[in-house]
């Protein structure tokens, strides 16, 4: 709102911040200028600028000022105060530009509801020379479709632009916004439609009582407005007799009467009725009650004697044990075989000095007098009988009889009126007292002779409204009640009531078209029924036909049936045509026959299948009900031709036993068929002359065909019925024979590797699409695909040491799978012992030093052995100076300042084969002995003995050459220190 508002301000500023002719620009996508409407006396123009804007330049001829406009006031923001309070309040900005027409721009509907819109228009001030915008009101019109199609002011505000219609509106409903600038009303906006949303129904009247019975209820009601959507159904709540405001569905549907059955006699029902439309539910009628009849009461007991007086008594009796507590009980107490009807549970009467009966006439009674105690010593008396009407205490007393006679008869009285009777007796000593007042009130007669009833609006074909006027009655008489009587005209039909009540109209209802009935209507009030008024006869409209007979089907085949119906008697209108719907089901039902015939034969139907069909009669008034539902099946039949049969590639359900091979069989499958109501048995494959029959499965393979031909097939189904149609001709080919396989050896073999290659003894077999499948049996004995491909060789990788590995190879052609090769068995190698890390070399005393190296763990349970090598002096090749299991060993006697190299390797001797495996050498390690000054000069062992070990032949023979070297050597230092 804040944002319009802002929006609206700087609009009316541009219009009217400055003097002279109001600008409008007016804008469109083609560029033209719409039309606009000016009131008489003003002149539009059309203006173009250098940016090409188009405007419209209005001018007047007549200066407006708004109401409170005041010149002290700036001429730009005046603001009129009434407006401050409005709840939609805009500021409305007045300038001193001559105007007389504010032009709506635009006319918006939206939030459109069931019963209200929201109205919005926006509006622009012409301005004259004067340059003072006009006090403006508006007026919103609307026009109905439906009515006299004229328009109707339904608001008028000053600045209002935005107005909420909350009226009850109707479909298709026009509205027009026009302004009013100083009693000068404007040009109107252009009309906008719109059609208001549905709503849930009216809330409909209370049901009505159309009969009742001892044990049921015939209700019935009017629709209520419909509010747009048809009205489905209707919800009867009733409260079960309970009285405990809980209210249960009796009935739910669409019809608008309803019979309660099974009920209570003398019981009270409260009952209330809503409807139902595709937007809701409507609200609950008001309750209302109605009351079984009740049974006929038992012969009361004879009336006990409670009081008795001079001259009055007082009876009392029991209520009939066999009417209920809520029924309405009313009693007759008779008197001097003259009635007198009181109703009240407990009778009183009291009697006086004068006694009162009643003539059978309800406008006169009799008076009877006892002669006075004391006649005053005269015997002749005159008794004078005096009466007031009404009220005792306004009333006047006037003589009624005058006369020597005890009794007199009172007649040409009021009926339903109390009168007051007096006494007195006159002789010739003068008049007496009079006698304690008497009231009597006259009785009420029966009701007259109604007239006869007589129709109210048109006579629909299945109910009519009939009123009637009733008696002429006084205005002392009770309340009348009318029964109204229908008979139809067959003979040997009673009468049956269908209304009672006060009113003097009523709707008829549930009556057959085209039927005659006689009516007759009577009153009763108090004293009981009038006589009938005359009959009259109405007939009802001619109507839609009643229900057919269900027709009859004979089904001839599985695909065609017979249906026949006999000729429906309309209601009053010969029929003009049939209507027969058939289909699988009641939601599948389509209209397969319209026409006056009474039979159509129905084709294409399929095998044992269900169906089921109903029949329509039509005449001029409209469709009658449709029949019964009949259903029927149709008889089983072959099955139809087979569909999807084609040549796979590979089985659907492979037997090992059975290889498969597609150079001399054939994978084979279709889609199984309708079976037309009998399960099939089996299938019949036509392959030339021969017939090969299978199970009921949709697959089949055929064996032993010649590679490379090419064969023609067909297939049918049967069943108990017999052999359906053959399929389409399927054309296949079997392949040529796959490669044999070829021959696999072993070209290199390692301790975890294994080199395989293959090829064909023969080259015709080799092709350049060959593909080669290599297999190998794991350790569950199950041969798992290592390679496929191209390729002649394969190298296995990480293999065991001293491990039997098996294979088989397959060829794979475009011909297929070939057969695999028998099973080739290879072995891996044992693992040569690793090579170790160069030797570590400590110097001792002397000239001595100890080598040590790595050890290796058992291989596979296969010992390891270490081999040293010695390379040092003049010798060109390493020697070997130990060879055993240690990893360890000491070198002695060596030449001091002398270059010495040691290098080791491992061996494995193998358990199995006594064979030994040896290494790669370790890397050499470089030393070389230097001779300390506390070194001696003459070193005494020059042996050279392993520690903890004997010496073998080699180092034995090496142990004496340097024993030899040493004593020559020490030998001459010898001799030099002597000389």
């Amino acid at each position: 709102l804040m944002r319009a508002t802002t929006e609206r301000v700087s609009f009316f500023s541009f219009l009217f911040s400055a003097s002279g002719p109001a600008e409008v620009p007016m804008m469109s996508p083609n560029g033209s200028i719409p039309p606009i409407h000016v009131p008489p006396g003003y002149v539009s123009q059309v203006l173009e600028d250098n940016t090409g804007v188009r405007r419209v330049v209005v001018t007047p001829h007549s200066e407006c000022y708004p109401p409170s406009y005041s010149p002290a006031l700036s001429p730009s923001h005046h603001i009129h105060p009434p407006y401050l309070t409005h709840p939609h309040f805009i500021p409305q900005l007045y300038c001193e530009i001559k105007c007389e027409s504010v032009i709506i721009l635009a006319l918006q509907v939206s939030n459109v509801q069931s019963r209200s819109a929201l109205v919005s228009w926006t509006s622009v001030s012409v301005s004259g020379s004067s340059g003072r915008v006009p006090y403006c009101s508006y007026e919103l019109q609307l026009k109905d479709k439906g009515r006299d199609g004229k328009y109707k002011v339904m608001a008028i505000g000053d600045i209002l632009y935005t107005f909420w219609i909350t009226l009850d509106l109707t479909v298709c409903v026009f509205y027009r916004v026009s302004t009013v600038c100083n009693s000068v009303k404007g040009p109107s906006s252009d009309a906008r439609a719109f059609t208001t949303h549905s709503a849930p129904p009216d809330t409909p009247l209370p049901p009505r009582l159309s009969h009742r019975t001892k044990s049921s209820l015939t209700l019935q009601w009017k629709p209520p407005a419909d509010n747009g959507s048809k009205i489905t159904n209707y919800v009867l709540e009733w409260d079960e007799g309970k009285k405990n405001s809980i209210f249960r569905e009796y009935y739910v549907g669409h019809q608008r009467h309803c019979k309660v059955m099974r009920l209570c006699p003398a019981v009270g029902y409260t009952f209330r009725v809503a409807a139902l439309n595709d937007i809701g539910t409507s609200g609950f009628s008001t309750e209302v009650v109605f009351n079984t009849t009740g049974s006929l009461p038992q012969t009361s007991l004879p009336p006990r004697l409670a009081q008795a007086g001079p001259s009055w008594v007082r009876l009392e009796w029991t209520r009939p044990n066999s009417c209920s507590i809520e029924e309405v009980v009313t009693y007759t107490l008779e008197m001097q075989d003259e009635t007198k009807v009181l109703n009240s549970p407990l009778l009183q009467l009291f009697m006086k000095s004068v006694s009162l009966c009643f003539n059978s006439h309800c406008f006169s009674f009799t008076i009877n007098s006892e002669p006075p105690q004391d006649d005053g010593g005269s015997g002749d008396l005159t008794y004078v009988l005096e009466i007031s009407e009404g009220n005792l205490e306004e009333s006047q007393w006037m003589t009624l009889y005058r006369g020597p006679e005890r009794k007199h008869l009172c007649e040409d009285l009021k009926p339903a009126t109390s009168y007051f009777l007096r006494l007195s007796c006159v002789n010739v000593g003068g008049q007496s007292l009079c006698s304690d007042d008497l009231t009597v009130r006259t009785r009420i007669p029966p009701p007259g002779r109604c007239q006869p009833p007589s129709i109210v609006g048109d006579v629909k074909h299945k109910e009519m409204t009939l009123q009637w006027d009733g008696p002429l009655c006084g205005e002392e008489s009770e309340n009348v009640e009318f029964s109204l009587e229908m008979c139809a005209m067959e003979e040997g039909l009673e009468p049956m009531e269908v209304y009672c009540g006060s009113k003097t109209e009523c709707t008829v209802g549930n009556l057959l078209p085209g039927t005659t009935y006689r009516f007759q209507v009577c009153a009763a009030n108090s004293a009981g029924y009038g006589p009938y008024s005359e009959s009259v006869e109405i007939s009802t409209a001619a109507g839609p036909p009643g229900q057919c007979s269900p027709p009859a089907i004979n089904v001839t085949s599985h695909t065609c049936a017979d249906v026949t119906w006999e000729n429906k008697v309309s209601s009053g209108i010969d029929i003009s045509e049939y209507r027969l719907d058939w289909g699988c089901d009641l939601d599948s039902l389509e209209l397969v026959y319209s026409g006056t015939e009474t039979c159509f034969q129905i084709f294409n139907l399929e095998a044992s299948t269900d169906y089921c069909c109903r029949l329509q009669a039509v005449n001029q008034a409209g469709a009658g009900p449709y029949s019964d539902l009949v259903t029927c099946r149709t008889p089983a039949a072959a099955p139809d031709v087979v569909s999807g049969f084609r040549h796979v590639d590979h089985p659907l359900n492979p037997t090992e036993n059975e290889p498969f091979s597609h150079s001399t069989c054939l994978a084979l499958t279709w889609d199984e068929p309708h079976c037309n109501g009998a399960e099939i048995t089996s299938y019949s494959i036509s392959m030339g002359d021969r017939i090969i029959t299978t199970r009921s499965v949709t697959g089949h393979i055929i064996r032993d065909l010649l590679p490379d031909s090419e064969y023609s097939l067909q297939i049918r189904a049967e069943n108990e019925m017999g052999p359906g149609p053959f399929s389409q001709t399927l054309t296949v080919r079997t392949r040529p024979l796959p490669p044999s396989p070829p021959r696999l050896e072993c070209a290199a073999v390692g301790p975890q590797s294994l080199k395989l290659r293959w090829g064909f003894s023969s080259r015709s077999q080799l092709t350049d699409d060959t593909t080669y499948i290599l297999q190998m049996e794991d350790r569950n004995q199950r041969f798992v695909v290592v390679y496929r491909g191209p390729s002649h060789t394969f190298k296995l990788q990480r293999l065991s040491e001293s491990s039997r590995y098996r294979f088989r190879i397959q060829a794979v052609s475009e011909a297929g799978e070939g057969p695999f090769s028998d099973t080739y068995t290879f072995c891996t190698t044992k693992s040569l012992p690793q090579t170790l890390k160069a030797p570590r070399v400590v110097q001792l005393e002397g000239n001595a030093c100890e080598v040590t190296w790595e050890s290796i763990p058992p291989m596979r349970g296969d010992r390891i052995s270490y081999v040293l090598q010695v390379l040092g002096g003049r010798d060109s090749d390493y020697k070997q100076v130990y060879k055993g299991d240690e990893t360890s060993f000491q070198l002695s006697g060596l030449q001091w300042n002398t270059d010495y190299r040691v290098r080791v390797f491992a061996c494995r001797r193998c358990v199995d084969t006594l064979q030994e495996l040896c290494g790669s050498f370790s890397p050499s390690a470089h030393f070389n002995l230097r001779r300390s000054d506390a070194t001696l000069a003459v070193e005494a062992d020059i042996t050279r003995v392993p520690i903890g070990k004997t010496l073998s032949d080699e180092q034995f023979a090496g142990l004496i050459v340097f024993g030899v070297a040493s004593l020559s050597v020490l030998m001459a230092f010898l001799l030099q220190l002597l000389i």
